[in-house]
């Protein structure tokens, strides 16, 4: 039996993009000692759990067209405020990334795995203004719910008041990226998500294509780490993410299929 090949790993360059709103510029003449990131993961993971940003995946939710997934995780919501209270921990892609946006503000969105465009919309509703560059394949019933497209995600950004420029990029993420990349060689973002292909090497080359062009003080948030069926992106988020010093991460595997989102320091 041949050995298993290593991941794919990421090539970085210097950049010279930083996210202001978490990022130290000392005044002029003064040495720049420390890398320019002043809040880190540990920072932004104390905000997620202080700013009840269940309530607001919640309030979310109710602004969007329901589909069986999100009516479900509305009464588990509810159901865990209910036993538990203020105590209850939880998080998940949509609670992490309202939490990012509210706080870095970012300019830039890129998103890899958009389906019916639930992230894009908590993002749309912390920075409203942002650019937002939206990768998908639209497969057809894809987690066994319908998968309606670009149009119905453009709808769903106008229900929350979206008034920054959107682009669809259809087709598989290993041929649109890169092509992407090519053709806009500067391009850099404030906030990722990678939610794509689940498989190990497919979500590891995303990460790969997209982690280069975060900038400084950028959060990416990769999803389902703690997913039963999909063990394997946990070992991605390790390998490629807590065990590179380029970046502070934080990781929730507590209920749900888990969520980790991590701050690029340099």
């Amino acid at each position: 039996m041949s050995a298993p090949q290593p991941l794919p790993r990421p090539v970085y360059s210097k950049t010279s993009v930083f996210v202001p709103a978490i990022t130290y510029a000392p005044p002029p003449g003064d040495a720049p000692w420390y890398p320019p990131v002043i809040a880190g993961a540990d920072t932004l993971s104390k905000i997620h759990e202080e700013g009840d940003f269940i309530a607001a995946s919640l309030a979310l939710m109710e602004r969007l067209t329901p589909d069986a997934y999100t009516t479900y995780l509305m009464h588990y919501c509810r159901e865990g405020r209910a036993r538990f209270g203020a105590s209850w921990m939880y998080a998940d892609i949509v609670t992490v990334l309202l939490c990012l946006s509210r706080t870095l503000k970012p300019r830039t969105y890129l998103e890899i795995g958009v389906r019916r465009g639930r992230s894009a919309c908590a993002v749309a509703t912390e920075a409203p203004y942002s650019g937002m560059f939206l990768f998908d394949l639209w497969q057809t019933g894809y987690a066994g719910i319908e998968n309606p497209g670009p149009d119905f995600v453009r709808n769903e950004l106008v229900k929350v008041n979206h008034r920054g420029p959107v682009s669809f990029f259809d087709g598989d993420s290993h041929v649109t990226l890169p092509r992407f990349f090519a053709a806009n060689p500067s391009a850099c973002f404030d906030l990722i998500t990678v939610d794509g292909d689940h498989s190990e090497r497919g979500a590891a080359q995303d990460l790969c294509d997209v982690l280069p062009r975060l900038a400084i003080g950028g959060a990416i948030v990769f999803d389902d780490i703690a997913h039963p069926a999909h063990p394997e992106l946990n070992n991605v988020w390790r390998e490629l993410i807590l065990g590179d010093e380029r970046f502070s991460a934080w990781s929730f595997r507590d209920a749900g299929y888990g969520v980790g989102f991590a701050i690029r320091k340099y």
